[in-house]
């Protein structure tokens, strides 16, 4: 079995006018997900808004994320998967409901 990693992207700003009830339709659809995916669930969390986020290249330290983009790296999932296929449709069951995912292949050092 190979692990993949499945990059939620999302637009924050939805979340910041959402209200309560679309936070719950949301940890419901994650609950969800994770029951549906089982043992191949390695892991996963959640990240802090981009505000929080440090960027360094080199030597300089900013605030901040490093792009501007419209959707952001929200949270993730480490699963495990016979081969892409099996990955991709695990992948389509991942909520994202302001964005989308990334399916990518965890490299592996021999």
């Amino acid at each position: 079995m190979a692990q993949y990693l499945i990059l939620i992207y999302e637009n924050e700003a939805d979340y910041e006018s959402a209200d309560q009830s679309v936070y719950q339709e949301v940890m419901d659809a994650h609950n969800r997900f994770a029951e549906q995916v089982g043992e191949r669930l390695l892991g996963g969390n959640a990240l802090q808004p981009t505000q929080t986020a440090t960027t360094i290249r080199g030597d300089v330290v900013t605030d901040g994320p490093f792009v501007e983009t419209k959707e952001v790296l929200g949270g993730y999932y480490l699963i495990e998967a016979k081969d892409l296929d099996e990955a991709l449709a695990i992948g389509k069951l991942c909520p994202a409901r302001f964005g989308g995912v990334e399916v990518r292949p965890v490299m592996v050092f021999e």
